[in-house]
């Protein structure tokens, strides 16, 4: 697949992501509601993608976002320096003492285990990027001046707040009139968009949205949440997956949407929260390609197993456009994301190729 990617010397960074950067507050192996310390890390699903392509894959990249201008967030400006990913693009919001002006999110995190799935209480009403408006970011310099090869995005920020919707739109209005290929990761949650108009709203913004992407990455229920695409044959606990389901859904987005070069999901069944079996599909010029199957797939924190499914997707159709061996590189990067702690990456490209070539966990000498 040709994604006329912009050619060398004409760009400043490989890929850039739009959206929220939190700080994740994780208990560890314990709960958060009998907490009595934390171990602190950066994390956001848009962020995600643009750190793994980074420090697993080895891209030049760059986030947009904005934080309060206060110790919290040049905590989380570290935290993204330390992570190798360029803080030149973001926008510092003057706040008050207290957070009445705007603040800096927060993500309580516990892993799960077994029986007891994973759980999220995140804090993040009012924070700068939910208020940052599109006069915020000089579009026109990051695409038109500098020059991105691709741009990542996705429905968690879009559900922050009118403003965020409006920036969302801007941003890649921008990227494709400068030749950027924009991926977007629908990444549905109802608790975000129930104060902004609920699923209905949703609908109407992502099928807004959908109209400038390249690249739409989603589980069944953003597909259908976000998009209105029925997926038949699933039993409402996943515990059973009909490919052909799947497969039918994506075709009917990508005839929905022309644009689409390519339509990727992921397929996870959860038989606990720390066994998962796990693999993906990806659709493009009118084939869709399977993923390696990873069964029985053993879990230390599936936070941000999807995000590194996405990285890794981009990164193979940006270096191979191989959509086959793009998913490939999602499905495995995704799987050795999970046995990490943390939202980010902790793997490497060699071992994301050794696990795509059938290697095992046998202790590496």
């Amino acid at each position: 697949m040709d994604l006329k990617l912009k050619p060398e010397g004409t760009y400043a960074f490989d890929a850039v992501s739009l959206g929220e950067v939190m700080l994740r507050l994780d208990p560890g192996e314990g709960r958060i509601r009998t907490a009595r310390s934390f171990r602190a890390w950066e994390g956001g699903g848009e962020y995600n993608v643009i750190r793994g392509l980074h420090k697993c894959f080895g891209l030049k990249t760059g986030v947009i976002t904005a934080f309060a201008d206060n110790e919290v967030g040049l905590l989380l400006k570290d935290f993204i320096e330390q992570g190798g990913v360029s803080t030149d693009l973001i926008y510092t919001k003057k706040t008050d003492g207290i957070g009445r002006i705007c603040r800096n999110g927060l993500n309580f995190t516990e892993r799960g285990f077994g029986i007891r799935g994973a759980v999220g209480c995140s804090d993040r009403a009012n924070t700068a990027i939910s208020q940052a408006t599109p006069e915020d970011f000089d579009f026109e310099y990051i695409f038109g001046t500098l020059g991105v090869r691709w741009l990542h995005t996705g429905g968690i920020y879009a559900a922050l707040s009118e403003q965020s919707c409006q920036t969302v739109l801007a941003a890649i209005k921008t990227a494709k009139k400068y030749g950027t290929i924009v991926s977007y990761d629908l990444n549905y949650r109802p608790s975000m968009w129930s104060a902004i108009g609920g699923q209905a709203k949703a609908q109407e913004v992502n099928k807004e949205i959908a109209k400038y992407v390249d690249v739409m990455i989603g589980n069944e229920e953003d597909f259908t949440a976000c998009l209105g695409f029925e997926i038949e044959g699933n039993d409402a606990n996943l515990k059973t997956l009909n490919l052909d389901g799947y497969k039918k859904m994506i075709n009917q987005a990508a005839a929905t949407y022309p644009n689409f070069k390519a339509v990727a999901t992921t397929l996870r069944q959860v038989k606990t929260a720390t066994v998962n079996d796990w693999s993906a599909i990806c659709w493009a010029d009118g084939e869709i390609y399977k993923a390696k199957q990873y069964d029985g797939l053993e879990i230390m924190d599936r936070v941000g197993g999807g995000d590194s499914f996405a990285s890794g997707l981009v990164y193979g159709l940006m270096t191979t456009g191989d959509p086959e061996l793009a998913v490939n590189y999602g499905a495995a990067h995704g799987a050795l994301a999970m046995t990490t702690p943390g939202d980010t990456t902790m793997a490497s490209k060699k071992e994301v190729e050794a696990i795509m070539g059938g290697a095992g966990a046998r202790v590496q000498r």
